[in-house]
């Protein structure tokens, strides 16, 4: 059974039920959903895209406050050119879109990652897009593009060093909580749950520092398929466990 009802377009949480308050999303599986029906890997980038939009307003409708979805890797610079194309052309129409997109549902997006390795096209649609939409009060919307947790490390541990070299801390200061400040996600809380659609039991270079005790729920379903009812069953499972920290 679901924790939701739904009344209209919107979705409405059973008040009782304590909702993560920061979910990750590895959005995985668009080329084999392609494969699978004889289209293009593009064609399935494209369903996928459309997906995102439907379950990040899902998400912001029953009251999640962060989430954070995987789009594109340091590592997905690999993929065939012709991909990484398609995929640079379906971001530059995201972006466009994005300018309005989320707008009357008042959604923060933010972009993680090394963004300076995208075309100067691509790098102004992301600041006019994070700039258009800081003032919005609603759910914050974290997109990881050419993100990779271990680069993400990297960065932080170098403007600690460079802190520290200039005198400005000292190794004594450094701790997790210096570290999680230098992060892309600073200030944020970290993700409680983490959902991998596809079937992969591989975290993928995602949030490594930020997930040391998020739960992770795997799906069987590649992610244009992943539905907001797959969403409810995956926040009924995370509200069953029993979250101890490390503790008893």
């Amino acid at each position: 059974m679901s924790i939701f009802t739904r009344r209209s377009k919107k979705a409405r949480k059973d008040d009782s039920v304590v909702l993560p308050e920061h979910i990750g999303i590895i959005m995985d599986g668009n080329g084999r959903w392609a494969k699978k029906r004889g289209l293009p890997r593009s064609a399935g980038h494209t369903a996928g895209a459309k997906n995102f939009r439907t379950i990040t307003r899902y998400c912001s409708d029953i009251g999640i406050k962060y989430l954070t979805v995987y789009a594109f890797s340091t590592e997905n610079w690999k993929r065939p050119a012709d991909e990484v194309s398609a995929l640079m052309t379906l971001f530059k129409q995201y972006l466009e879109e994005a300018l309005t997109d989320f707008k009357y549902d008042s959604i923060v997006v933010r972009f993680i990652g090394d963004t300076s390795a995208f075309s100067p096209e691509l790098q102004e649609l992301i600041q006019r897009t994070e700039a258009e939409s800081a003032s919005r009060t609603g759910m914050v919307l974290n997109i990881a593009m050419n993100y990779g947790s271990r680069d993400e490390l990297v960065r932080a541990t170098k403007l600690i060093a460079e802190k520290v070299r200039s005198g400005d801390i000292s190794s004594d200061d450094i701790n997790e909580e210096l570290i999680s400040s230098h992060l892309y996600t600073a200030g944020q809380p970290d993700p409680d749950l983490i959902i991998r659609p596809s079937g992969e039991y591989r975290i993928s270079n995602f949030l490594l520092w930020q997930a040391a005790y998020t739960e992770f729920i795997i799906r069987d379903k590649l992610w244009p398929d992943f539905s907001t009812d797959d969403l409810d069953e995956a926040i009924n499972e995370f509200a069953r466990r029993n979250r101890r920290f490390g503790g008893v």
